[in-house]
């Protein structure tokens, strides 16, 4: 039986939620979603948000207000949850849900976004080697692990549409390039690049310029998993036609 799982920045779960979430969440009816930047707490959402028909949800949010957050959508209620990799200067942006699965551990992360100042590309290098650090020691004892989210980076020149634009711009810098490429050359696989080589496929687009339009974006969003999953990756995918956030979901489907 295979296992449908889903990732999505919504750029605000209110604000998707208006534009039909849950409708779509129960059409596409994944096995898990994964959602980043929800930019609510709890207290601020409706029952259904918080408790969809079918699904167990798990919340992770900033102390700062309308800002970040993520949450993990499961139909089947993990073995254990986490909001941590065990750095506390990390935690209080809510970025992170682990989720325990008896055949995989699922991590749920929104990486933080340099393009403010050097201090916010310094801790989003910081938050990158940490949460390196955090996966090796379970992908050496032979965890099997799949991590998804808004990673805030371009891999490579086919995952952007204007590469010599954006060479110095944080996102497709050298430094964050080269993070990707350690955790390619530790043994995790790209799934998306895995099943599909060709160019033009973006996960994100500036609203501000009606990118989407014109198709000129970013694939900044990603699901990674270890070697000892690979033989059950059956495919993964761009939605690229649900609208609503200027991300769209990405699919990875394990048997």
């Amino acid at each position: 039986m295979a296992t449908k799982i889903l990732c999505w920045n919504v750029n605000g779960i209110r604000a998707v939620a208006r534009k039909g979430f849950l409708d779509w969440l129960h059409k596409e009816s994944p096995d898990i979603l994964c959602v980043q930047e929800t930019k609510a707490n709890p207290e601020n959402l409706t029952g259904e948000l918080l408790e969809p028909e079918g699904y167990h949800v798990y919340w992770n949010y900033p102390e700062r207000k309308g800002y970040s957050g993520v949450a993990t959508f499961t139909k089947e209620k993990p073995l254990k949850v986490q909001t941590t990799f065990g750095k506390p200067e990390f935690d209080k942006e809510g970025r992170a849900l682990i989720t325990t699965h008896p055949d995989f551990i699922l991590c749920n992360i929104y990486f933080p976004n340099g393009k403010q100042t050097a201090e916010r590309l310094k801790y989003k290098m910081d938050f990158y080697d940490a949460f390196y650090r955090f996966l090796e020691p379970l992908r050496k004892r032979g965890e099997k692990l799949v991590i998804c989210g808004d990673v805030n980076t371009a891999h490579n020149e086919i995952d952007i549409a204007r590469p010599k634009e954006n060479e110095k711009i944080s996102g497709f810098l050298p430094i964050e390039r080269a993070w990707l490429d350690k955790l390619l050359a530790s043994g995790y696989i790209d799934t998306f690049r895995h099943f599909h080589k060709e160019p033009g496929q973006y996960t994100f687009w500036d609203l501000k310029t009606n990118a989407r339009e014109r198709n000129v974006g970013w694939r900044i969003d990603y699901f990674f998993i270890t070697e000892n999953l690979k033989d059950r990756a059956e495919g993964a995918y761009i939605l690229k036609e649900v609208t609503g956030s200027d991300h769209c979901p990405i699919a990875l489907i394990l048997r």
